[in-house]
């Protein structure tokens, strides 16, 4: 089959179309035929090995040279091509949708059958690629909100932050987005109320929950956002440049570490990938509340040009890897 491969950790030059073995799915595995994949800033920092931390997280830091995974790709969704055994309630033939460990930069995909489940019933096979790992974060940072609150969302362009703005919305919150110039009115679009243009204008007032995806302010200026019975949410972030141990990791620590002295709640939730939820991402996408917004696609060829555009462009929502099935 035909997969984007990693042997060396570097830029996107490093990606390669590869002939590679096709996976035979195991016991509680879903064997895939990934009709498309989506990318993520997960995929990025594994590219580069940076911050050095990703290493750790990719249990490679004593090799040094390469990820441990040689095909990376998180974000799926495709048809079930074979099911191993133990798996009962998926089909030859269904349409999934989940997140993997990695391999969703290829045309088959082996995964355990709790990290992928039957795709929404009204978005195109692009589309569900576009939401496991981001909405799945904005779903896990937003639990707490009711109707009524005043929510602050900072990087609501993004591919987490589109979700946010929408699923804030949703649960009847008033929404104010930060973005830049460019992505002014499709945050509007997607639900907000008010939109702060951050190249023009300063972000003021009190919130009762900010959500921080950009990771560009300090925790002192994050926390004077927030009103002292609310909630500071932190969630990755950060910016491109590399090169450091911890790179956005480091603003989470703190927030960590500030958790037993600061009025406001400080919360720095982790998405766990789930059926469940899954399921609950499903059914919020076919009642209508919430759809994914994609920037660019591109093939399978040309994933190394998606993530550098990732990388240098800042991109818009999501950007997917449309994968054609296989000769």
């Amino acid at each position: 089959m035909k997969a984007i491969t990693q042997r060396v950790y570097g830029s996107s030059a490093m990606l390669a179309v590869a002939d590679v073995e096709r996976p035979e799915p195991g016991v509680g595995q879903v064997l895939v035929r990934v009709r498309a994949a989506s990318v993520n800033a997960r995929d990025w920092h594994l590219m580069r090995g940076d911050p050095t931390i990703a290493r750790w997280m990719d249990r490679s830091v004593f090799r040094r040279k390469g990820p441990t995974n040689v095909v990376q790709g998180g974000d799926f969704a495709g048809i079930a091509e074979a099911v191993g055994a133990e798996v009962t309630d998926l089909r030859v033939g269904d349409e999934v949708f989940g997140e993997a460990v990695s391999g969703a930069f290829a045309e088959y995909l082996a995964v355990p059958r709790g990290l992928l489940e039957k795709k929404p019933a009204n978005l195109s096979f692009e589309e569900a690629a576009a939401v496991p790992l981001a909405a799945n974060t904005a779903l896990t940072c937003l639990r707490h909100v009711g109707a009524g609150e005043r929510v602050l969302i900072i990087g609501a362009s993004g591919g987490v932050g589109t979700f946010a703005v929408q699923l804030a919305h949703a649960r009847g919150a008033e929404v104010t987005a930060v973005c830049s110039t460019r992505n002014v009115e499709a945050a509007r679009a997607l639900g907000a109320a008010h939109v702060v243009d951050y190249t023009r204008d300063t972000v003021t007032g009190r919130y009762d929950t900010v959500l921080d995806l950009a990771g560009a302010r300090s925790l002192r200026e994050l926390l004077r956002l927030v009103e002292p019975t609310g909630t500071l949410v932190l969630s990755g972030g950060g910016n491109f440049d590399g090169g450091s141990v911890f790179g956005p990791i480091g603003l989470l620590a703190c927030g960590q570490l500030a958790r037993p002295f600061v009025k406001p709640t400080i919360r720095v939730p982790t998405a766990h990938q789930s059926t469940e939820a899954l399921i609950e991402l499903r059914e919020l996408i076919e009642s209508g509340s919430v759809r994914p917004a994609i920037d660019r696609t591109y093939p399978l060829a040309e994933t190394p040009a998606a993530i550098e555009y990732m990388e240098t462009e800042h991109a818009r929502a999501k950007i997917v890897i449309a994968i054609a099935p296989p000769d």
